[in-house]
């Protein structure tokens, strides 16, 4: 085998290596995107469970405004996700 030809080899093996490579990336992204959706409806389905009923869009400032003025009287918001152990943050629910 010329050299040549061992570099075309070595080319062509670097093609399929970057080919899977990007196959792996692109796994990985759908997978987080698709970890990251579920996350969300979970939040979703919580809120609306403690609320007890549907979470409306026109709801969202609204939504939003109150957490907003939790963390900022006094962080309750976080404080009570990191005084509680994971398991009981959804707890009942």
């Amino acid at each position: 085998m010329t050299i040549d030809e061992r570099i075309a080899k070595l080319d062509e093996k670097k093609k399929q290596i970057e080919a899977q490579r990007r196959q792996l990336m692109a796994r990985q992204s759908k997978e987080q995107r698709a970890a990251r959706t579920h996350r969300l409806v979970e939040i979703g389905a919580t809120c609306e469970a403690v609320l007890g009923k549907p979470i409306e869009k026109e709801d969202l400032p609204k939504l939003r405004a109150f957490l907003e003025q939790q963390e900022q009287r006094g962080h309750y918001f976080s404080k009570a996700f990191n005084s509680m152990p994971a398991e009981n943050n959804l707890k009942g629910i």
